[in-house]
């Protein structure tokens, strides 16, 4: 089938949820991905960072394989598997952290701990949660209602109860909203959707502070900036503050549909047989993808935080040449962005059509999320191709 052949039938037979461009993704390797009429795509969107590994990752298929061949893709959570209890073992040793519950997306993984926050703090007379403005934590009612942009929330009211929303960096207005009514603190170390905005040293040290002093919970989403992607294992590690829960999805699965939420010393032991489940959690494909990404995790992160510099240098290069168009450039490793004072759906469809996939962060950012395996010549070639874009008048 064609491109066009295959987006005739997806309009005749989706629910209409999605903006998506014109083609249809046929295959790919390394950091390369064709479409069905077979034109070529250097990728930096990387299915929104979730393709660690690029595509044709040898350990990757030869994992599958095996599963396949063992004939059992999946057991549910009634018995143990090999592979999620590796996958387990080996997130606690990369995190610091002593248990692991399985799920199937970053939403869950943050269901689940606005859960474990909920049960934790109503035997403590503690039932309020505070999110960020701006902020994304997921599509569920739970992690939507956590999401702190008002365009997700129209026409789904009510939303669920009890969930404040501050200000990102501004410690100060988390203080304003801070007693012993409130559960956990959810944020993102580096905030995604809201327009990859980092975060402060002194915000994450302020916010580990407050959760202290109240006995509340510190939850920080990395399902987007975890996972190597921001030059550590887990972007938490680039500020020394440790949460006591930790959201994870993404990359972790190797393209599989896996998510993660994990429990430090303060949270553990929270969860009960029962209290929460997930069928696919877990799941053996999933988990056997996820051993392997786990694996590489380390010696991945030390070549992103080498590779993202150099990134970041070149994208800084972009903006003295189009200060019109370039307002800033922020980011961490591989999760790079350009705030553009033109139209970032424009700038996407224009880079697509000369053979780069990227896509955008809010309103008017450009996201650069490759997989962890792009090459500085990868990095070179993209620069290029949004600098010839950015040079072009509209």
């Amino acid at each position: 089938m064609t491109n066009e052949q295959i987006v005739a039938l997806a309009k005749a037979n989706y629910m209409d949820n999605y903006a998506q461009y014109p083609i249809a993704i046929s295959h790919g390797k390394g950091t390369v991905l064709w479409d069905e009429d077979g034109a070529s795509y250097l990728d930096f969107v990387a299915g929104i960072a979730v393709n660690a590994l690029g595509y044709g990752d040898e350990d990757e298929k030869e994992a599958l394989l095996k599963v396949v061949e063992d004939g059992v893709l999946h057991t549910s959570n009634l018995y143990y598997n090999r592979h999620a209890v590796n996958a387990a073992s080996l997130l606690n040793r990369l995190a610091g952290s002593k248990q692991v519950f399985f799920c199937n997306s970053g939403a869950e993984a943050n269901e689940a701990a606005l859960k474990l926050a909920r049960k934790r703090g109503s035997a403590k007379g503690k039932t309020r949660i505070i999110s960020f403005n701006h902020s994304f934590h997921g599509r569920t009612y739970g992690a939507v209602t956590l999401t702190g942009q008002e365009k997700y929330h129209k026409g789904f009211a009510p939303m669920v109860p009890d969930v404040l929303y501050a200000d990102y960096n501004d410690l100060a207005s988390v203080e304003a909203l801070m007693d012993d009514s409130i559960a956990a603190i959810f944020v993102e170390p580096l905030q995604g959707e809201g327009g990859i905005i980092v975060a402060e040293q002194s915000f994450l040290e302020g916010l580990r502070k407050l959760c202290d002093e109240h006995d509340a919970l510190l939850v920080f989403d990395e399902v987007q900036c975890g996972m190597g992607r921001t030059g550590r294992p887990f972007c938490f590690q680039h500020y020394g503050v440790q949460p006591d829960v930790l959201s994870l999805a993404k990359a972790l699965g190797g393209g599989l549909p896996m998510g993660a939420t994990l429990a430090f010393e303060r949270a553990q032991g929270v969860f009960s047989p029962g209290d929460h489940a997930s069928t696919f959690g877990g799941n053996v494909a999933a988990a056997a993808l996820a051993e392997v990404v786990l694996s590489k995790l380390e010696a991945l992160s030390a070549e992103v935080d080498v590779k993202g510099r150099y990134f970041r240098g070149k994208l800084e290069e972009l903006k003295g040449r189009h200060p019109d168009k370039v307002v800033d450039v922020r980011g961490l490793g591989f999760m790079q962005a350009l705030d553009l004072s033109v139209s970032v759906r424009t700038v996407v469809e224009k880079c697509m059509s000369k053979g780069l996939l990227v896509t955008s962060a809010g309103y008017t950012v450009l996201r650069f999320v490759p997989p962890l395996v792009a090459s500085t010549a990868d990095i070179d070639k993209a620069v290029a191709i949004v600098d010839e874009v950015l040079g072009e008048d509209f």
